[in-house]
């Protein structure tokens, strides 16, 4: 056997020769690559995605040269420490948590907050149960992408690679990147407002908007640091939201009474399609479709031993009840924006100096948006409300444009088995959001920026 290969004339009967793969592709500008081919699967285990938690695109390939990015996004794992005996554990519980409050800045964007500041000026407390309800489907949504992922060991987008044909599959990752690119726009927008009303005025909406390309920068910086302080950092913006919005509730002192009805009778009397329009606004709002890929995604980060069923139950129940946890604190702070423009909606010529132009000389009312509904809290309450209002709105733009491009990759990883850099996922999502923006805050007022703002909402409502 002159001609033969040493290693394979090596092998034992039965034994496998070891694979070699062609150099993975560059992609686009040198950024993008795609994992190795898989390994060739051991008998029994063809098409079983709960036999073995091998990912195709995981397999193990030659040493890659510096510069390719052959890892996954979050492929660090966090051990789950072992309990002393049954029943529930603070210590699990917190090493399950990260996941359900990372998913959750989905429901506290710029998008939500525009949503339910227009929703409580047209309808007051009459839509809060829409929001209550639309919270529990999202959180029955969200269950299923969190046993999806902790069963399977695999995320949303790659079932569907698994699944479904080329064509479909290519179709639903386009519109998955529109909901994505969509949602990023939104939180442009909520940047760029919120610079706008800190500032009194003094950086202009494009300013603003130029300056959003500094997330990109952050997000790079605090990716470095492990998966742990990253959820912590989102654990910062969620508290600074909370803690704005509901100094606002607390300050407007809105009749608890009427919240407490609007919250729990489904009754909307005296409502017409102006009020039917900002109830499937807030549904759309809420409910995103790229929501449930980035969550399935994000609860394989949890070191689980799938060939074990009481590790499986365990963690469907730890996550389950996080995801709770962080749903209700995301609907507490829905119900604060939404219940402080319930009680005030209106507000007649100010001598708030910088923002006196957006009142008219007739003492008619002002409608709300996310940047008016700021003015509009300093005309009541004095300037601090308009800069704790800023802060908040700064805090949910920033969150967003994060789990955006978490979203963004895992659902390209699942559907085209294409990795990316960070930088190059934050290039391709924020100048297809930045753009469109850019022009509209150039050449527009700050009432087309918002009315962007609605028509985004709309569009994810279409999607869901």
């Amino acid at each position: 056997m002159s001609g033969s290969d040493p290693t394979v004339a090596s092998l034992e009967p039965g034994e496998r020769p070891p694979q070699t793969h062609p150099p993975l592709g560059r992609g686009i500008l040198g950024w993008c690559t795609h994992p190795p081919p898989p390994l060739p699967p051991p008998p029994g285990l063809a098409g079983s995605l709960n036999r073995g938690q091998e990912d195709p695109g995981d397999a193990p390939g030659p040493p890659q040269p510096p510069g390719r990015t052959a890892q996954p996004y979050l492929a660090e794992l966090v051990s789950i420490p072992k309990s002393s005996g049954p029943g529930f554990s603070l210590r699990k519980l917190w090493a399950f948590t990260g996941p359900g409050f990372l998913m959750s800045i989905a429901y506290l964007d710029p998008g939500n907050v525009e949503s339910d500041l227009q929703c409580g000026a047209v309808a007051g407390f009459k839509l809060l149960w829409v929001l209550l309800w639309a919270t529990v489907l999202g959180l029955l949504c969200q269950r299923l992408a969190i046993r999806l992922g902790v069963v399977t060991g695999k995320d949303l987008a790659e079932i569907c690679h698994l699944y479904y044909p080329k064509v479909p599959r290519v179709l639903l990752w386009l519109t998955i990147e529109v909901a994505i690119i969509g949602s990023d726009m939104q939180e442009v927008i909520g940047t760029a407002i919120a610079f706008s009303l800190l500032s009194a005025g003094r950086i202009p909406l494009w300013g603003g908007v130029l300056i959003t390309i500094v997330d990109t920068l952050l997000f790079l910086f605090l990716d470095k640091y492990g998966l742990r302080k990253l959820e912590a950092f989102f654990g910062l913006l969620i508290t600074i939201m909370a803690l704005t919005f509901g100094y606002e509730y607390v300050v407007v002192r809105p009749a608890q009474l009427e919240v407490l009805r609007g919250i729990f009778l489904p009754y909307c009397p005296g409502c017409g399609r102006e009020e039917l329009l900002q109830a499937v606004g807030m549904v759309g709002a809420i409910i995103m479709p790229h929501n449930i890929f980035l969550h399935s995604s994000l609860v394989k980060t949890r070191a689980i031993d799938r060939s074990k069923k009481e590790e499986v139950r365990e963690a469907n129940t730890y996550f389950l009840g996080e995801s709770c946890l962080a749903l209700f604190v995301s609907f507490l702070i829905n119900l604060f924006v939404v219940a402080v423009f319930g009680q005030h909606n209106k507000c007649i010529n100010s001598s708030v100096s910088p923002y006196a132009r957006i009142f008219p000389l007739d003492n008619a009312t002002v409608s709300v948006d996310i940047y008016q509904g700021g003015v509009i809290l300093g005309c009541y309450f004095g300037v601090a409300a308009l800069y704790i209002w800023a802060v908040g709105i700064l805090a949910a733009g920033q969150s967003s444009t994060m789990t955006g491009t978490y979203a963004g990759q895992f659902v390209m990883e699942g559907f085209l088995r294409l990795r990316c850099s960070r930088f190059a996922r934050v290039l391709f999502t924020r100048s297809f959001a930045i753009l469109p923006t850019l022009l509209v805050a150039a050449f527009r007022d700050v009432t087309h920026l918002t009315g962007m703002n609605d028509l985004l909402n709309v569009l994810q409502s279409l999607l869901v």
